[in-house]
C-alpha cells in the first residue's frame, strides 16, 4: 500500500496530484525480539549435518541387527531377515574368552583415574589462576594457551621415548598418566572459574575465619559443579576414543582399551587363517558408545550452562 502526499494551497479544496507528489511506502514490521528469525539457508543446512551425523548412527544399529553373513547380503540401511541384536550382543561378550569385558573395565580404569585425574587437576589449576594472583601468571597463560594449539599426536612419540626410558610401557600408566594433562580442561576451567566465582564471596569466607581449603571445597566448588562436569564430559570422551596413545603405547592386548580391541578384531580377516567377525565389531561399536550417549543425556543441563557461562554479562 502507497500513500500519496500533495502540497495544498491556503484556503482552497486539496490540489490534485501532481508530478512532485511524494510517495511512501508502508514500513515494514518491525521484528520482534522473542520470536526468532527463521533463514531457509540456515534450516537446510543444519538439516545437513543434523543428517550428516544421524545416519552413520543409524547405520551402526541397524547393522548391529544382523549376522556375519547378513551384513554382506543385504542394504546398509535396513534390517535383514534374521533379527540377531540380541545374539550379537551376547556373542561379543564371550567371543575370545569374555576378552571383550576386560577391555570395557580396562576403558573404565582409564576413564576413571585418568579422565577423573584431568578434571580434578584443572578444577585446581583454574581455580588458582583466576583467584590468585603471582608472578609468573602470564607466562602461565601463554603455555597453556600455547599447549592448547598442539594435536595429541605431536607428543605421543616424545612421550613413548620417555616412558621407555622409565620402564612404564605396555603398563596401565602409560595411558593414564598422559591422559591426566587436559590444557583444554584447564583453560576451560580458568575461564569459568574467573565468572563463576565472585571474589567478595572469597572474602566473606575468609573474614568469617575459613582457610583456603575450607573457602575452595565449601564456597568454589559448588559454584564450580557446572564447569566441572563439562570438562568431566570432554575429558571422558578423549580418553573413551583414545586410540593413536594406547596403539604405540600397549603391546599387551590384557590391556587393551576397547578402540584397540575391537580393532584387533576388525584386522582379523586380514590375518592368514584368522575369521571375520564384523558383526561383532559392529555390536562391540555400538556398545562401546552406549555410556557416552548416556552420559550426554544425564548431564546435558549441566554441560549447556557450563558452555555459557561467561557469554552475557550482567
Amino acid at each position: 500500500m502507497t500513500t500519496t502526499v500533495t502540497p495544498a494551497s491556503a484556503g482552497s479544496a486539496a490540489s490534485p496530484p501532481s508530478h512532485a507528489a511524494v510517495r511512501l511506502r508502508t514500513p515494514r514490521r518491525p521484528h520482534s525480539p522473542g520470536r526468532p528469525r527463521r533463514s531457509v539457508l540456515l534450516t537446510v543446512l543444519t538439516g545437513l549435518v543434523l543428517l550428516y551425523s544421524l545416519v552413520p548412527l543409524v547405520w551402526l544399529v541397524i547393522s548391529a541387527t544382523k549376522t556375519q553373513e547378513g551384513l554382506s547380503r543385504s542394504f546398509g540401511l535396513w534390517f535383514d531377515d534374521d533379527f540377531a541384536l540380541w545374539d550379537n550382543i551376547a556373542e561379543t561378550f564371550t567371543y575370545g574368552d569374555g576378552v571383550f569385558t576386560r577391555w570395557l573395565l580396562n576403558t573404565l580404569l582409564y576413564v576413571v583415574v585418568g579422565a577423573g585425574g584431568a578434571t580434578f587437576l584443572a578444577v585446581l589449576g583454574g581455580y588458582a589462576l583466576a583467584k590468585f594472583d603471582f608472578p609468573g601468571r602470564r607466562a602461565v597463560f601463554a603455555v597453556v594457551i600455547g599447549a592448547v594449539a598442539v594435536p595429541g599426536t605431536a607428543l605421543a612419540v616424545p612421550t613413548f621415548l620417555m616412558f621407555s626410558t622409565m620402564g612404564l610401557t605396555n603398563t596401565p600408566w602409560a595411558v593414564i598418566i598422559p591422559s591426566l594433562i587436559s590444557p583444554f580442561g584447564l583453560y576451560l576451567m580458568w575461564v569459568f572459574a574467573s565468572e563463576a566465582i565472585p571474589t567478595e564471596l572469597m572474602e566473606a569466607a575468609r573474614i568469617d575465619g575459613a582457610g583456603e581449603v575450607r573457602t575452595f571445597f565449601q564456597v568454589a566448588l559448588p559454584l564450580l559443579a557446572p564447569g566441572i562436569v563439562t570438562v568431566s564430559l570432554f575429558t571422558m570422551v578423549a580418553t573413551w576414543n583414545n586410540y593413536f596413545l594406547p596403539l604405540i603405547m600397549i603391546k599387551d592386548p590384557d590391556w587393551y582399551p576397547l578402540t584397540l580391541g575391537l580393532n584387533s578384531w576388525n584386522a582379523q580377516a586380514a590375518t592368514a587363517g584368522g575369521e571375520p567377525v564384523f558383526h561383532l565389531v559392529v555390536t562391540g561399536s555400538l556398545v562401546t558408545i552406549v555410556p557416552l550417549i548416556a552420559a550426554f543425556l544425564l548431564l546435558q543441563k549441566y554441560w549447556q550452562s557450563g558452555l555459557a557461562a561467561g557469554s552475557v554479562k550482567e
